[in-house]
C-alpha cells in the first residue's frame, strides 16, 4: 500500500493537533488549580530570542489548516492568529482548525499533489509543489511549532509526557 499525501499531511496534522487540543485542557487544569492566571503563560519563551507560546500554537495551526488551505490557494503568508488572543481563545483556534482538517477528504487533500504554492515572506518568495511544501516545510514547522508550546508548558510545571504529545495513534484494527 502507498501512503497517500493526506496519510503524510492531515492525517499527521489532525494527530498531533488534536495533541495540542489536549495539552492546552492539561495547562488551563493545570494553572487553575494552582491559582496562576492562564494570561501569564502568553508570553512566556523558552530563550528570549524565540517567539512566545501564544505564537507557537497559532503557527502549529499556521503550518497544518493554514498550510493544506495556502496549497489549495497558490500563497502561503504568515503570520498567524493575532497578538490579542488569550488562552481560551487559543483553545477555540485549535478546535476550529482541527474541524477544518477532519472535513477535508482524503482525495481533497491528495489532488492538491503537483499544485503550485508560493511561500512569501516579506519580499522573498520560495515556489514549492504542493507536496514538498506540506512535507519538507510546513510538516517540520509545524513540529517544531506543537513542540516549543508543549515544552513550554512542562516549564512552567504543568505534568505531561510524551504521550500527552504524541496524540491518538492509528492502531491495527
Amino acid at each position: 500500500m502507498a501512503i497517500t499525501l493526506h496519510d503524510a499531511s492531515a492525517a499527521l496534522f489532525i494527530q498531533t493537533l488534536g495533541a495540542v487540543e489536549g495539552f492546552l485542557k492539561r495547562g488551563q487544569a493545570h494553572f487553575e488549580d494552582n491559582n496562576i492566571p492562564l494570561g501569564d503563560i502568553l508570553e512566556t519563551r523558552l530563550f528570549s530570542d524565540m517567539l512566545p507560546f501564544r505564537y507557537q500554537v497559532q503557527a502549529a495551526i499556521g503550518h497544518s489548516m493554514g498550510a493544506i488551505e495556502a496549497v489549495k490557494g497558490g500563497v502561503f503568508n504568515p503570520p498567524y492568529g493575532t497578538p490579542t488572543s488569550d488562552y481560551g481563545a487559543l483553545q477555540g483556534e485549535v478546535a476550529a482548525a482541527l474541524a477544518k482538517l477532519k472535513s477535508y477528504t482524503p482525495d481533497e487533500v491528495n489532488a492538491l499533489e503537483g499544485n503550485s504554492v508560493i511561500f512569501n515572506l516579506g519580499d522573498r518568495q520560495m515556489p514549492f509543489t504542493g507536496e514538498g511544501f506540506l512535507l519538507t516545510f510546513s510538516l517540520p514547522n509545524f513540529h517544531f511549532h506543537a513542540t516549543t508550546a508543549y515544552d513550554i508548558l512542562r516549564s512552567k510545571g504543568v505534568p505531561l509526557g510524551k504521550r500527552d504529545y504524541m496524540g491518538r495513534i492509528r492502531l491495527k484494527t
